[in-house]
Formats: C-alpha cells, sequence, structure tokens
C-alpha cells in the first residue's frame, strides 16, 4: 500500500482533486458533483498519495442515524487498484460504522469476494437504476 495517507476530513480538498473516478460509468457524475456527494455523505474517508496530494480513493456510507447504514461506494484509482487501499477504506469504514444493527451495501457478483474476506455476508437485495441520471440530480 505504500505511504497513503487515510483522511475524514474534506477540509482542503477540491474539485481538482477528484479526477478519475467513476471508470466504466455511462454518465459519470463531473468532479463537482462528486465533491457535492461526499459532503452530503454522513462519513467519508478519502485515500491520498502523499507525495501529490491527490485524492486516489474514497468510500462513504449514509446512515438512519440510529440502526442502518449503506455504503453506496468505494472506489480506487484504476493505476492505485491492487495496493490493498480498498480493503484498508472498507476496513475502516465498517470500523466507523460498527455500531450501526445494520451495515449494507449492493456489489456486483464478482466482488462479494472482496466484501466476503472483510467479514461481510452475501445477501440477496434489490435495486433500481436511472442510468439517465447517474451523474446526478
Amino acid at each position: 500500500m505504500g505511504n497513503i495517507e487515510f483522511i475524514s476530513s474534506l477540509e482542503n480538498v477540491k474539485e481538482n482533486d477528484l479526477q478519475g473516478f467513476f471508470v466504466g460509468w455511462q454518465n459519470p457524475p463531473t468532479p463537482a458533483r462528486h465533491l457535492e456527494l461526499l459532503r452530503d455523505s454522513d462519513y467519508v474517508l478519502l485515500a491520498l498519495d502523499p507525495q501529490s496530494k491527490k485524492v486516489v480513493g474514497f468510500a462513504t456510507a449514509i446512515t438512519d442515524k440510529h440502526l442502518a447504514a449503506y455504503i453506496p461506494f468505494l472506489e480506487v484509482l484504476p493505476e492505485y487498484q491492487k495496493r490493498g487501499i480498498g480493503k484498508e477504506l472498507v476496513t475502516r469504514m465498517l470500523l466507523v460504522l460498527k455500531e450501526f444493527y445494520m451495515i449494507d451495501l449492493l456489489c456486483d457478483t464478482e466482488l462479494q469476494v472482496f466484501y466476503e474476506d472483510l467479514g461481510m455476508k452475501k445477501a440477496a437485495g434489490m435495486m433500481q437504476r436511472n442510468y439517465t441520471k447517474q451523474n446526478g440530480i
């Protein structure tokens, strides 16, 4: 993982720091919208490259503040993947959320093993996606 720094503050994060995320999305959020979604999340963790101060990964959680938490986003820039950054972001987020009764997320089938290795369990779920709104409202 190298010298990656993990922070939970958005204090010095700017739109320009959020380039290159949402790879493969048809209609990705702009860096401005990305910053908004980070600000509006209940919990945020960022992975920073200490040399460039570039955001190289992030995870977010939204909650009802009592029982339920949902992790909608875990992203690591492609050039920083396979270094344990995503694993560390999830591990830290699960610690942040440890007092909640339920912590849920949805992922593609091929990613389930990744989350199982972090102590999560497979579950059936339902979803609806409006891809024309993928860049935000």
